[in-house]
């Protein structure tokens, strides 16, 4: 398709709304919204007190209170397709403040970066889709279709009461594709993400004195040597279909740099975690209970029923273990050779970087959409702290991010 006229139009609005776009940001870090707890009142008012400047209209919905969503949408009256532009309010919590170089909070600007708790995961990314929906809405004469922006809570702990209650009860947020701006790096789309599947492991004993080892057994031996051979579940072939395989395959060199080194084998393979354990109850008595936490993230080719089998047979080994399933979603992806990836594609070629389709390791709202067989895809910022200290953006990355997803969501809708 040939470049559209307008795009070198659209690039240098962006770049003469550079400052409000950089302020809008810091602003955003500003108005904390840590999850848990998750009460995203004050950022939420922050974004719609800027929608009304602008004069777009939105409603605030959902099913809590102190964490609602916003949704606005428009139509241009001209037959077309419908685009979500996502993008979550909520973001990891700060904890303790020893490390941070910057006030976690602050929004500060310092040597072309953009510190704060949520500066790439993913105010940034959330930033670049309320710009483009407004931006859009005011050149809504040269699309076609229609444009929601969906800006929610709760995706830190699942999405349930974000993404997930909109998906099942505003009908305008399924639309024919997904994009939003979690952070994946300007090198990578990601176009799909690793299922999760949470265990909890149980081992119970007699349990007895530590003196008498020959009356009970040991449930955090036995704990122990579980999780040993649970770690061999990382072994579990994988089946890819073909597009799937060859996208895994050309992404490989942009999947280290995203993910950093040994990123891409782990992007394309079964990973297991051993997230929390707890047993005991002083050093000379043997506990009568240990348990532990696991997280199994699942490559697309995978699900939990290829899986759960070889849990169970390898718990089913140890007397007094037990195993149950606490969470699942599925790995769910969208054609790497979509529509929109290539439209994402080929815009961030026009800046100056071919960025390569790859799965995601973490888990994203985009599988709400993606449940619902729309497809989605994400494109945002490098994880820089994303979770510990010192998180920030680059602001030349930021506006990178921003370009694309202006011109890719013109693009979707003037064709």
């Amino acid at each position: 398709m040939e470049p559209s006229p307008l795009k070198p139009r659209l690039l240098d609005r962006i770049e003469a709304d550079r400052d409000e776009l950089i302020e809008f940001l810091r602003g955003f870090l500003r108005a904390p919204s840590p999850n848990p707890p998750g009460d995203t009142r004050q950022a939420t008012k922050y974004i719609t007190d800027y929608l009304d400047t602008k004069g777009i209209e939105y409603e605030v919905v959902g099913p809590d209170p102190e964490k609602p969503n916003i949704v606005s949408s428009f139509n241009t009256q001209r037959e077309g397709k419908h685009l979500i532009l996502n993008g979550h309010i909520d973001v990891f919590p700060v904890g303790n403040p020893e490390g941070w170089s910057h006030d976690p909070w602050g929004g500060e600007l310092v040597d072309g970066k953009v510190y704060g708790r949520g500066a790439c995961d993913m105010k940034a990314g959330t930033t670049a889709s309320i710009y483009a929906f407004v931006l859009l809405h005011e050149l809504m004469d040269a699309l076609k279709g229609s444009l929601t922006l969906t800006a929610v809570s709760d995706e830190e702990t699942g999405g349930r009461l974000g993404a997930g209650w909109l998906v099942e009860n505003i009908p305008e947020t399924i639309g024919d594709c997904c994009i939003n701006g979690e952070p994946s790096s300007p090198y990578t789309i990601r176009f799909g993400e690793k299922g999760i599947l949470w265990l909890k492991v149980r081992v119970q004993s007699k349990g007895g004195h530590g003196a008498y080892p020959h009356l009970s057994e040991n449930p955090i031996k036995i704990a122990s040597k579980l999780i040993t051979e649970l770690e061999t579940l990382n072994e579990t072939p994988v089946e890819y279909p073909e597009n799937l395989q060859k996208a895994i395959e050309e992404g490989r060199e942009e999947a280290e740099k995203a993910l950093g080194t040994g990123g891409a084998d782990v992007m394309s393979r079964l990973s297991v975690n051993i997230g929390t354990i707890e047993g005991g109850v002083k050093v000379n008595v043997i506990p009568r209970e240990c348990s532990f936490e696991v997280d199994l993230r699942l490559p697309p080719g995978l699900s939990k029923e290829d899986v759960l089998p070889r849990v169970t047979e390898i718990v089913d080994r140890y007397p007094g273990a037990f195993v149950e399933e606490t969470r699942y979603d599925g790995p769910l992806w969208s054609p790497p050779d979509g529509e929109m990836a290539g439209i994402m594609r080929g815009n961030s070629r026009l800046l100056g970087i071919d960025p390569k389709p790859i799965v995601s390791l973490g888990g994203s709202d985009l599988k709400f959409w993606r449940s619902h067989g729309v497809p989605s895809y994400y494109y945002g910022p490098m994880n820089r702290g994303m979770g510990t200290v010192d998180e920030h953006v680059l602001v030349e990355e930021f506006m990178h991010i921003v370009k694309v997803h202006v011109l890719s969501a013109y693009e979707y809708l003037a064709r």
